[in-house]
């Protein structure tokens, strides 16, 4: 999978391509939770890109935003396809994350 990075001000946007796998999910978790340290949880997650999640990716989403919470923070997600967000309903994991339309909504958010 490849994660592309930008910054917007002070916020790290990463977006990544494809689809979040069991073979993936270890180095996707360790690249959220790096830039988590390095932006102080300023960061967004532009799904956009992200065709689909399997079970392991769905739970390194969850891991991610458990982190996040501990912190005081949270895992903002932005750009979701129609069925990631289904995904999300159907398994009630919806509630654990905040949601934008887009990056710039979701960087104006940590204003």
């Amino acid at each position: 999978m490849q994660m592309n990075e930008e910054k917007k001000g002070a916020v790290t946007v990463l977006r990544p391509e494809g689809p979040l796998l069991e073979a993936e999910a270890d180095a996707f978790r360790q690249k959220l939770l790096r830039t988590r340290v390095a932006t102080m949880g300023r960061f967004v997650l532009d799904a956009s890109a992200l065709a689909y999640a399997d079970s392991k990716g769905l739970e390194t989403l969850v891991e991610v935003q458990e982190e996040l919470a501990r912190a005081g923070q949270s895992l903002k997600l932005c750009g979701l396809n129609e069925t990631l967000r289904e995904v999300l309903d159907l398994t009630e994991l919806s509630p654990r994350f905040e949601y934008y339309d887009d990056a710039g909504s979701a960087v104006r958010s940590f204003v």
